[in-house]
């Protein structure tokens, strides 16, 4: 009676033993998919890390960014680009491509959001940054409408974060003037301004507190409410896309606790 105990209680053992094997098993036989993600180029360092950390959630997706500026990205889309999931840096590019958008952003009637899977990922905020040792001493937003300034760094005005830059200094009343006297040098996305900044090519740079973060910068002045707007990042899949599934498992697992860990790490936060 014994033996045929053990047997049978060794018979379940690998029944149970072949039921975890067919399972990693077939994990490791899905079939391989690619998904293009387009992200903001302030994205760039927490997405590479979350890039490694997918590969064990799901082994069979290979992630291939493209970085850039949200205005240049939604331009990529508009122009035929294969593109699974976008995520802007700002409502204002998502809204030129979702036909639910208010007519008044979306001026051409485009189409390219998947119907229900538009969320608010992040909350970002704008920061002044200064150089290494701060030579000009700079110390708020007001300063550089003072002669402490030579020269400042900011995005173009197609690139989210100059267009959050240009609502503060025209929110302070000094863009006009500083613009009069040659004091602007722009950058074609976040990414060259906060370069400019930290090669102390330009005396201060208006980026996002994550790029300052990740390249170590000396922030002296966050804009609040009464200078810009919430700085938001809406994500969603793509209506072109031909891995829509597994676009909305990768946008799922982004808002999950460790992916928000990596992205609060360098300063961001979940969006309310």
């Amino acid at each position: 009676m014994k033996k045929k105990l053990i047997a049978g209680l060794v018979v379940s053992a690998l029944a149970v033993s072949m039921l975890g094997c067919g399972s990693k098993q077939a994990e490791t036989d899905a079939e391989p998919v690619t998904l293009n993600v387009f992200a903001a180029a302030s994205m760039t360092e927490t997405l590479t890390e979350i890039q490694e950390m997918y590969k064990e959630a799901a082994p069979n997706v290979t992630l291939v960014f493209n970085f850039d500026s949200s205005g240049t990205l939604k331009t990529q889309i508009q122009e035929g680009a294969d593109c699974d999931i976008f995520i802007s840096a700002a409502q204002k590019q998502m809204n030129q491509i979702d036909k639910d958008a208010d007519t008044e952003v979306n001026t051409e009637g485009l189409d390219f959001v998947l119907e229900g899977t538009r969320v608010n990922l992040l909350e970002n905020k704008v920061v002044l940054a200064v150089p290494d040792g701060n030579p000009k001493d700079i110390q708020s937003f007001e300063d550089l409408g003072t002669d402490k300034l030579s020269l400042l760094a900011l995005g173009n005005e197609d690139v989210p974060v100059g267009q959050y830059s240009t609502e503060i200094l025209t929110n302070l009343g000094i863009l006009d003037k500083l613009e009069a006297d040659g004091k602007i040098t722009y950058g074609s996305n976040v990414k060259e301004v906060t370069t400019q900044v930290s090669e102390a090519a330009a005396d201060a740079g208006i980026i996002y507190a994550t790029d300052a973060f990740s390249a170590e910068l000396t922030v002296v002045d966050q804009a609040g409410s009464d200078l810009c707007k919430q700085v938001i990042y809406p994500a969603a899949v793509l209506n072109i896309s031909q891995t829509q599934e597994a676009a909305k498992e990768f946008l799922a697992y982004l808002q999950t606790d460790d992916c928000m860990k990596v992205f609060e790490a360098v300063g961001f936060t979940a969006a309310e």
